[in-house]
């Protein structure tokens, strides 16, 4: 089973979260980074041809044989999932179309999610924005593991495992740890999503649907690209929670790397991430940050110092009173 983790609690903090109070401090510096809100015009079309990408690629696998379907959705149709994943990230944030436009930016997230074969443009939005709003709240912040993971999966194969099966984790922790009902959009969300699974197996077959979906849950898992989900918040060195990529994963990834400069300007494209660390470099240049993301996977499962338990947490603040 591997060494046990060292670390039998997560670490608890009673102060604010770092990126608010960064945020006044950078702008008050560098007002022209106001100049980077909004978004990018070409993001649209980036998107467009991954899905029709995918979309080609339904036509290309359908008669292949399942080892191959697996081995081209684990080395390309994943990452192109993971991106539009991303994608949906992004459009979260309305900067698909920006902040005037909240139709445009809904609709092309229904769009986007299509090859995934999940329905979860809606509710990602409905918790993501709090994850940035209460980042490291005890109860709202659904990105940090639940006690029963941290206590499950605390050795090395553990941790192992848990990495393998971060999409399960990811997709059903909010439905346990902060249950919402479901909204309107997300039944729309997933009757469109339905409906269109449901013409790929009927017109193309299972191995074409089994390219999509096998693709979206082995790139969130032990993959490269996944390792952003472990590199972003979970604590390496202590006393920071938030850290940033810089490497060529970017790439592929809408710039997710730059996390720091991310949460403190979720309004700011991920096109434009690198122009604020540009600009703001002294803010930045001294924050601990990640090289490799297969090095974070592989330190997180074999570090006895790191696992589940290596996240910072604030007691919820509850109602305001």
């Amino acid at each position: 089973m591997g060494q046990h983790n060292s670390r039998t609690d997560f670490e608890w903090v009673y102060t604010e979260e770092p990126h608010a109070s960064r945020r006044k401090i950078i702008l008050e510096k560098y007002p022209q980074i106001k100049k980077l809100f909004g978004y990018d015009p070409n993001f649209k079309w980036v998107v467009t041809a991954l899905v029709l990408t995918q979309f080609l690629m339904l036509f290309v696998m359908k008669d292949k044989s399942w080892p191959v379907i697996l081995l081209v959705a684990y080395c390309f149709g994943g990452v192109i999932n993971h991106a539009l994943m991303l994608a949906v990230h992004e459009i979260s944030h309305n900067l698909a179309f920006g902040h005037s436009r909240p139709r445009h930016n809904r609709l092309f997230g229904f769009f986007a999610n299509l090859p995934i074969g999940i329905p979860m443009s809606i509710s990602f939005k409905k918790y993501h924005l709090e994850h940035h709003r209460y980042q490291g709240d005890d109860k709202k912040d659904t990105d940090i593991p639940t006690y029963l993971e941290a206590k499950l999966f605390s050795t090395t194969f553990g941790k192992f495992c848990w990495v393998c099966l971060q999409p399960f984790f990811y997709a059903f922790r909010p439905l346990v740890t902060y249950p919402k009902p479901p909204t309107l959009l997300e039944i729309v969300n997933l009757v469109i999503q339905l409906i269109f699974n449901g013409i790929v197996i009927y017109f193309l077959g299972f191995r074409a649907y089994g390219y999509l979906i096998y693709g979206s849950v082995l790139a969130m898992g032990l993959h490269p690209v996944a390792g952003h989900f472990i590199s972003e918040h979970y604590m390496f060195k202590k006393g920071y929670e938030t850290y940033s990529y810089y490497g060529p994963l970017n790439w592929v990834t809408f710039n997710v790397g730059y996390h720091n400069e991310h949460h403190d300007f979720p309004s700011v494209p991920g096109s434009r991430l690198p122009e604020v660390r540009r600009i703001a470099s002294e803010f930045y240049e001294d924050l601990p940050q990640h090289h490799s993301w297969s090095a974070v996977l592989y330190d997180f499962i074999m570090d006895p110092e790191i696992g589940p338990y290596a996240r910072m947490k604030r007691k919820s603040k509850g109602l305001e009173t």
